[in-house]
């Protein structure tokens, strides 16, 4: 099983950096190699998930917090309900995006396509906050680099919003985005978080860089 960085632990709580192509949490019993199993075989308890507050897409990197006690884990979670946490994410669009907004449009399951999302009256709420980082050109058409303010969680739901607006992330085939070459997941990472501590209320930021995969795969376009 692949290591997963541990960017920050104390006896509350861990911050860790999981890899693309690993799923999050262990839904299916006979799936194997989750970041579930991982922090069960490093650090087992009795939590929901093994103390996992949030989930990544399997093609998804980045920041997740991970819950060691019960204490910690009811106080984060009530952060998440509350929306007081912030998760931000880089992905590289096709299209030419303006320099910032507001995507509020709500999600659902999709009645067609298994596993498939869509923009849907009937849907949850979803709102995404997003601010042009940089633009780039390649073959003649324009991308854009983009930071995301995640503001609710749905599933799918980057990726679904800027889809809709015409604006595939760049290698996700599931929502008519591009392939490129030496890219096997959608460009997406979760590289900053901020919430505060569950135990003693301290302001926690954390933040990591582009990975290599993603990085190296920007060299491929010309900065516009």
């Amino acid at each position: 099983m692949e290591e997963i960085k541990i960017v920050f632990e104390d006896k509350d709580l861990m911050i860790v950096e999981k890899p693309p192509l690993m799923t999050t949490t262990k839904e299916k019993k006979e799936e194997k190699g989750t970041l579930e199993d991982y922090l069960r075989e490093i650090r087992p308890n009795n939590l929901p998930r093994n103390g996992i507050l949030h989930r990544l897409d399997k093609g998804t990197s980045g920041l997740i917090i991970v819950a060691k006690t019960e204490e910690a884990f009811l106080n984060l979670k009530k952060q998440f309900k509350e929306r007081s946490l912030m998760k931000k994410y880089y992905c590289l669009v096709g299209g030419d995006s303006s320099f910032e907004g507001t995507i509020d449009m709500p999600i659902a399951r999709s009645k067609y396509v298994f596993a498939k999302f869509g923009v849907n009256e009937d849907g949850k709420r979803a709102l995404t906050n997003f601010n042009l980082i940089k633009k780039y050109r390649k073959d003649g058409k324009i991308y854009s680099l983009l930071d995301i303010d995640l503001k609710t969680g749905r599933t799918h739901q980057i990726r679904v919003h800027l889809s809709h607006l015409r604006w595939p992330l760049v290698g996700d085939r599931v929502y008519g985005g591009e392939s490129v070459d030496g890219l096997k997941r959608p460009f997406l990472h979760a590289y900053k978080i901020i919430f505060k501590h569950p135990i003693n209320g301290q302001k926690m930021e954390f933040k990591i860089d582009l990975p290599k995969d993603l990085s190296e795969i920007l060299k491929k376009y010309e900065e516009y």
